[in-house]
Order: C-alpha cells, then sequence, then structure tokens
C-alpha cells in the first residue's frame, strides 16, 4: 500500500481491496465486493428514533409510567399538565427523524442534519404537548375514595407539621391529586411519603421509609 493511496482515503482503499478480491476465487462475474461501513452519525439518528419512539409508545400505551422515574429523581415539573417525560421522547423521537432526512434525503454533513434534527424535535414535541393537552382536557375526571390511594405513594408539597394538616401531590386515575394529608411526625415539604390511611376527606401519610409502628427501615 502506497502512500498515495493512503492520501486518497477509503475509496482509493476500497478500489486496492476491489482489485484482490477480482483475483481471488472469492469474487463472481467479476464484480467488486463493497466492504460495509458505519457512519456513526445515521446510527446515532436511527437509536434516538428507535429508543425515543419505542417508549413514546410505551409511555402513550401505560400511561405515563416512565414519569415515575422522574418522581424518583424528585424532577417535579409539568408544563401546562402534561409531564414532560413524553415530550423529551418526542424530542428525541424526531430529533432521530429529522437527522435522517438532513443526511439522506438532503445530503447533508453531520452538523446541519443535526441542526435539522433538533428543528424536527422542537417540532415534534410541540405536536405531542399539542395531542397530550386536548386528550387532558377531554378524558373526564376518574371517581375514586380517598381509601383506594392506600398505599400508593406521593410528595409533600405543603409541610406537614406533626398532628396538623399540609399537601400532598399523587397520582391516580391517569391524573395528579392534590390533596389534604396529616401525620404523627413533622414532615418538610419535598418529602417522599405513603398514604397509611384515609379519614374523612383527609389522608393519613408517613415517610417513605417508615413502616405502619413508626419504625424507620435501616
Amino acid at each position: 500500500m502506497t502512500a498515495a493511496a493512503l492520501a486518497r482515503g477509503p475509496v482509493a482503499l476500497h478500489d486496492m481491496l476491489g482489485l484482490r478480491c477480482r483475483g481471488g476465487r472469492g469474487t463472481s462475474r467479476g464484480r467488486t465486493r463493497a466492504l460495509f461501513t458505519i457512519d456513526v452519525a445515521n446510527t446515532v439518528f436511527v437509536v434516538c428514533l428507535a429508543v425515543g419512539g419505542i417508549l413514546l409508545l410505551v409511555t402513550v400505551l401505560l400511561d405515563d409510567i416512565l414519569g415515575g422515574l422522574l418522581d424518583w429523581m424528585h424532577v417535579d415539573f409539568d408544563l401546562g399538565g402534561v409531564s414532560l417525560m413524553p415530550l423529551l421522547l418526542a424530542f428525541v423521537a424526531m430529533f432521530g427523524v429529522g437527522g435522517l432526512i438532513g443526511t439522506e434525503a438532503l445530503g447533508l454533513g453531520t452538523g446541519p442534519a443535526s441542526l435539522v434534527g433538533a428543528v424536527s424535535g422542537v417540532i415534534g414535541a410541540a405536536i405531542v404537548f399539542t395531542l397530550f393537552s386536548i386528550l387532558r382536557r377531554a378524558e373526564a375526571p376518574q371517581a375514586f375514595s380517598l381509601t383506594d390511594l392506600v398505599g400508593r405513594h406521593g410528595r409533600v408539597t405543603v409541610g406537614i407539621p406533626a398532628g396538623r394538616n399540609g399537601s400532598v401531590l399523587l397520582s391516580y386515575g391517569g391524573a395528579s391529586h392534590a390533596l389534604t394529608a396529616t401525620a404523627d411526625v413533622d414532615i418538610p415539604a419535598g418529602s417522599m411519603v405513603t398514604v397509611a390511611d384515609a379519614v374523612g376527606g383527609t389522608l393519613i401519610v408517613r415517610p417513605d421509609g417508615q413502616d405502619a409502628g413508626g419504625r424507620t427501615d435501616a
């Protein structure tokens, strides 16, 4: 292999390898066997499309089950009543779509194609936000009893002094509910709690990690 061939890049290398293949027994009708190459940019776009699209579908079918990941990370944020998770997944999926359009249909390089992907991602997130907003407004609130919430987890939004009332936010029936709660101990805002019981219109909660007897897990 000469320095001139190296300077000419992958095309020269393919030509040289093709000539060697033509001289061997593995060729058919004298045609060159092309080498398989992986385009890193397209690989990233395809992965974004596949992962974002599949997880977005899971989120739609299972009622934002992945939103629990954000709750576990203590990320309490929504946009107009729409959880952050489907918006992020829509952006990722459409980023992949836009990137592939940029590289394959428009013949752009990695940078411009990524810009096309970012614009597509914003548009995709906006579309998902609009659809989820319409669905949230259209669905009737599901009737439930406070006793149905026993054992569920929520986050304290208004601190609960011991023996007095505060407020907790929890999800049930595909919607978030802010409810009055009390506890035997002081629980600051932002703490995760478990619903232990319900009396009248008030939930009785205990901090996560504390059993019904008031003992804290080691």
